[in-house]
C-alpha cells in the first residue's frame, strides 16, 4: 500500500538493477550479486561524471557513497528506471534530496553503524593534540631523538579541561561518553539541548551559542553535518575567539572550517594543534597542514573498521530487498521533501 512518505511502494516485477559506484567488503558484494542484478566497481577508483551518468541511466538502484556528488544535475539525468539512492554511509549532503524528491526517488543511509568508529578517532585526536603525539612519532622516524629529557614535547594533560562539542547527536554522545572517563569536562552546543536526564549521564552542559562554546574551550570537536549553516562555521573571527593554545578536532567534514583561517591561526601560534580526518577538497590535504608540526593529518578513516563496513553494506542491502518488496525501507532519508 502506497504511502506519503513511500511514493515507490509497490513490489518489483523484476530483479532490480543495481550499480555500485565503489568497491565494498568481499561479504557484501557476494550478497549483493546473489540477491539483484549487480554491476560492481571492482576498481576502487571513484566513477567519473560521465561514468556516474551512465550508472543513472541504466539502474533501478544506485548505490554511492560520501564521495559520490549526487547533484541536482545527475538526478535529472537520469532514467525513469531509477528509484533509489541507496547510499552507503550515514551522512546524505553529497545528495540533492530535494532533486530526489521532485523525482520519485527514494533515498536511504546507514546510520547508526559507524557511531563508535568514529568517536575513536576523534578521541585519538583528542588525546593527541595536547599530548603532541604527532610531533613524536616524527621525532621517532626521522632518528632525531637523542633521549629523554624533564622538557622535552611538553603537552597539556586532559583532566579538567573543557572539551567544548559541536552536534550532540549519535557520535557527539558517543565521545561525550569517552571523554568523560580521561576527567574532561564536557560541554556542547546544539540546535536545542538535550533532556536533562541524557545530560546527567554525560556529565554535559549545554551552551546556547556557539561562540560562546568556541571561547570557553580548550578542545573542540566538531560533530555536525555540512550545511548551508554549518560549511565554514569555524571561521577566522571564531578561531580568534578561541583560547590560546586550544586545539580544534574534526572529524565531520572538511568543509565546516575555513580553512586558510585555520592555517593562518596555527601559523601564528594561537592554537595548539588540530586533528583531522576530513578536508575540504579531498583527496588534497594543503601541504601547509601537512608541515605543520602539529596537526594530526588522516585520510579519512574514522569509519574504518572491518566490522563496521560489512554492518554498513548489509544495511544497503536490506533497504534495497525492503524497497524491491514493495514495503518502505528502514532506513529511509525523511526530509519532509518527499511526496
Amino acid at each position: 500500500m502506497e504511502t506519503p512518505t513511500s511514493p515507490s511502494a509497490k513490489r518489483l516485477d523484476h530483479q532490480p538493477r543495481v550499480v555500485v559506484t565503489r568497491h565494498l567488503m568481499p561479504t557484501v558484494e557476494q550478497r549483493l550479486s546473489e540477491l539483484f542484478d549487480t554491476a560492481l566497481n571492482q576498481t576502487d577508483r571513484p566513477m567519473s561524471r560521465e561514468q556516474l551518468q551512465a550508472a543513472v541511466q541504466d539502474c533501478d538502484v544506485l548505490v554511492p557513497t560520501v564521495t559520490d556528488s549526487i547533484d541536482a544535475d545527475l538526478i535529472a539525468s537520469a532514467s525513469d528506471r531509477l528509484r533509489l539512492i541507496a547510499s552507503f554511509g550515514a551522512g546524505t549532503d553529497h545528495i540533492d534530496l530535494k532533486a530526489a524528491a521532485a523525482r520519485k526517488i527514494l533515498v536511504t543511509n546507514t546510520p547508526g553503524v559507524f557511531t563508535d568508529d568514529t568517536a575513536d578517532i576523534a578521541m585519538a585526536g583528542i588525546i593527541g593534540v595536547p599530548r603532541r603525539v604527532r610531533e613524536g612519532v616524527e621525532l621517532i622516524r626521522s632518528q632525531q631523538w637523542t633521549g629523554w629529557t624533564p622538557t622535552a614535547l611538553l603537552g597539556r594533560k586532559l583532566g579538567g579541561k573543557v572539551l567544548g562539542i559541536v552536534g550532540m547527536g549519535r557520535i557527539g554522545q558517543a565521545v561525550a561518553h569517552r571523554a568523560r572517563a580521561f576527567g574532561l569536562e564536557i560541554a556542547y552546543h546544539n540546535r536545542k539541548p538535550l533532556p536533562e536526564a541524557v545530560e546527567r549521564i554525560f556529565g554535559a552542559r549545554y551552551v546556547d551559542s556557539l561562540d560562546a562554546l568556541v571561547a570557553e574551550a580548550d578542545i573542540l570537536t566538531l560533530h555536525c553535518p555540512a550545511t548551508e549553516n554549518t560549511i565554514g562555521m569555524i571561521d577566522a573571527r571564531r578561531l580568534a575567539m578561541m583560547k590560546p593554545e586550544a586545539s580544534i578536532i574534526n572529524t565531520a567534514r572538511g568543509e565546516l572550517i575555513d580553512q586558510e583561517a585555520l592555517i593562518a591561526a596555527l601559523r601564528a601560534g594561537h592554537l595548539a594543534g588540530a586533528g583531522l580526518d576530513v578536508y575540504p577538497d579531498e583527496p588534497n590535504v594543503d601541504p601547509r597542514l601537512l608541515a605543520h608540526p602539529n596537526v594530526m593529518t588522516l585520510p579519512h578513516i574514522g569509519s574504518a573498521t572491518r566490522e563496521g563496513r560489512e554492518e554498513s553494506g548489509m544495511k544497503v542491502i536490506a533497504n534495497i530487498r525492503m524497497w524491491a518488496d514493495g514495503h518502505r525501507p528502514p532506513d529511509q532519508v525523511l526530509t519532509g521533501l518527499n511526496p
